[in-house]
């Protein structure tokens, strides 16, 4: 970076842009500006990596210009203090300043960053999910395909599932607040065809959904659990996972690692994925490593160990049972196998 600009922040301020900063590893969350200075200046970890990276989304528009905002998503990787390694984003702003200057919301700026090493696309879940987000922060209308999903939940066992579009059921889903949309999800919720239910699931994990709603999940999971019913277990938790209820996340985490399902592998990632901030615990995170310490296949265990270690808010807590004296043996023999391999 050129002597006056030193962060992305800056980079954006100098273009005459405002915007903002979303992690779009785990969830999509926003980041206090505040906060992602003192990330960018490498005073304080990036609070939600993954698979060693931070995965970020930037959100910037002309203070002047009516048209939508635009995005950038970026991944870069962080350290092993979970701190992004300067140096790329140092390259990545350079190789902006090279293509377009200060100039980012030309209309020749499209394109111009297509080939650039940190610029990724997201999957199709995630893309539509942050779409329908933005469109309502920005305070714009729902996509085309909206309407037809609030059509199908006020009538899902007589409405062909099949015409719904993802971006539909991402609309759905962020604007859960409008109309009568809560209620029909409530009244609905376990009677969708997989397929949709499936695809719901992977919009509401990015939603701070209602006591109401978060109820109605935990409830879906104690029948999932007693049903033995996998497939609606995985959208349940997927679906609960965004919501604010501390107390009845935990309860549904603890009642996961007390199941028949507390060693099976898509289970055990979707709580280490989306569930991670339940296991602040340290009765929980051991329970959770125990029983990832349980499944024999590859590295499972190694690679649940280092995603967890790698988030700030749980690297004490992950370190501290490297030294508990009253591990099970088999989580010591997964734990011993890390550091001779």
């Amino acid at each position: 970076m050129n002597s006056n600009i030193s962060t992305l922040g800056e980079l954006l301020e100098a273009a005459g842009t405002q915007w903002r900063a979303y992690d779009i590893g785990r969830r999509i969350t926003k980041l206090d500006k505040a906060e992602f200075t003192q990330i960018e200046l490498g005073a304080r970890p990036y609070p939600y990596p993954l698979m060693g990276h931070a995965h970020i989304a930037i959100q910037f528009w002309d203070k002047n210009a009516t048209q939508d905002p635009y995005v950038w998503f970026l991944k870069f990787p962080i350290d092993e203090q979970s701190k992004l390694v300067l140096a790329t984003r140092d390259h990545f702003a350079n190789l902006v300043l090279e293509a377009l200057g200060t100039e980012l919301t030309s209309e020749d700026a499209d394109g111009k960053l297509d080939n650039n090493p940190y610029v990724f696309t997201p999957n199709a879940n995630k893309l539509a999910a942050f779409n329908a987000l933005m469109k309502v922060e920005i305070k714009r209308p729902a996509s085309q395909y909206y309407e037809a999903v609030e059509n199908y939940f006020h009538a899902p066992l007589i409405h062909d599932w099949q015409t719904l579009a993802v971006q539909g059921l991402a609309d759905f889903a962020m604007r859960l607040e409008h109309g009568q949309n809560q209620a029909l999800l409530h009244s609905h919720w376990q009677v969708l065809p997989g397929e949709v239910q499936n695809t719901l699931a992977a919009m509401l994990e990015h939603v701070a959904i209602s006591v109401f709603i978060t109820e109605l999940l935990s409830k879906s999971i104690d029948d999932a659990l007693e049903n033995q019913n996998k497939a609606m277990l995985i959208n349940s938790l997927r679906a609960i996972s965004g919501s604010s209820s501390k107390g009845i996340l935990e309860k549904c985490v603890d009642n996961v690692l007390d199941s028949v399902f507390a060693t099976d592998i898509e289970i055990l990632l979707i709580l280490v994925g989306r569930l991670w901030q339940t296991f602040i615990l340290p009765k929980r995170l051991y329970a959770l490593l125990d029983n990832a310490a349980q499944v024999s296949e590859g590295d499972f265990f190694a690679g649940v160990f280092a995603d967890l270690v790698a988030i700030p808010a749980l690297r004490p807590q992950v370190l501290s049972i490297l030294r508990a004296p009253s591990r099970s043996e088999t989580l010591s023999r997964a734990i011993g196998k890390l550091f001779n391999a």
